[in-house]
């Protein structure tokens, strides 16, 4: 199962485990996005899939696909809990300086980020135990452990509000917590990418650019390696780590 499945993160994730013969249940919110990338990977693997709509920052909505999810009995041997609050420049209180952050976007990011992950471990941790081989994967950013280095954002429109940067601390420690709690029934492990290029301000990348070690901002198919190894077994003693994928830029 694997949420946000069809951002641009979450369309690797799904490629990734189709082609190791993984069916999967999607979790998004546009139902086209949705039949598109199901008709893809069903046509290119033969893969069988489930979408499902859902609003992660309402409750009543995450508790419904937990239940519908569980309905399925299909099992569930992997949970990827990749989708994220990440707001925008246009969302009031979001992308701004920190004395105008406000605590409606605050909780608003905690709501998905944490809070959604929270109760998605928990609502499903039964049908991952039953699988004697469950995997939880949680997506992280290097921002969970890194404070932002704000010379990067000058002269731009960027910014990096401290909701983002808390909720996926919080993801991280809750990881590790999860990993003690559900050990040795299930694993529970993190992935932190670093910087994915995605159109930002040419200054933003050169300077990205200029403080990792190699070289370039990452690309969605830089992880794919690692979704593979933390969904597989073979990390099977592998569990409550951050594994923090970013060229170096945190050395």
């Amino acid at each position: 199962m694997i949420t946000g499945a069809t951002g641009h993160l979450g369309r690797v994730i799904s490629e990734t485990l189709a082609q190791l013969g993984a069916n999967l249940i999607f979790v998004d919110q546009c139902e086209e996005k949705l039949e598109n990338l199901s008709a893809k990977l069903k046509e290119s693997y033969k893969t069988v899939t489930y979408s499902f709509l859902c609003d992660l920052e309402d409750q009543e909505a995450r508790q419904t696909l937990i239940e519908k999810v569980s309905e399925l009995n299909t099992g569930l041997d992997i949970l990827i809990n990749n989708a994220a609050f990440t707001g925008s420049s246009n969302l009031e209180g979001w992308s701004v300086s920190f004395d105008k952050q406000s605590a409606s976007s605050w909780k608003r990011a905690i709501e998905v980020n944490m809070t959604a992950v929270f109760e998605i471990c928990q609502g499903l941790s039964d049908e991952l135990s039953a699988s004697g081989k469950g995997v939880i994967l949680n997506i992280g950013s290097i921002y969970g452990s890194n404070a932002p280095n704000w010379e990067l954002y000058k002269d731009t429109k960027m910014s990096n509000p401290a909701a983002y940067a808390v909720s996926k601390g919080g993801l991280i420690q809750f990881s590790r917590w999860l990993a003690t709690t559900l050990a040795p029934k299930v694993r529970v492990n993190v992935l932190s990418p670093g910087g994915i290029y995605r159109n930002q301000p040419k200054i933003f990348v050169k300077k990205y650019e200029s403080t990792t070690p190699m070289g370039r901002m990452a690309t969605e198919q830089d992880f794919v390696g690692s979704i593979a190894y933390l969904c597989s077994d073979a990390s099977t003693y592998l569990t409550g780590q951050n594994i923090i994928v970013d060229g170096g830029w945190g050395i």
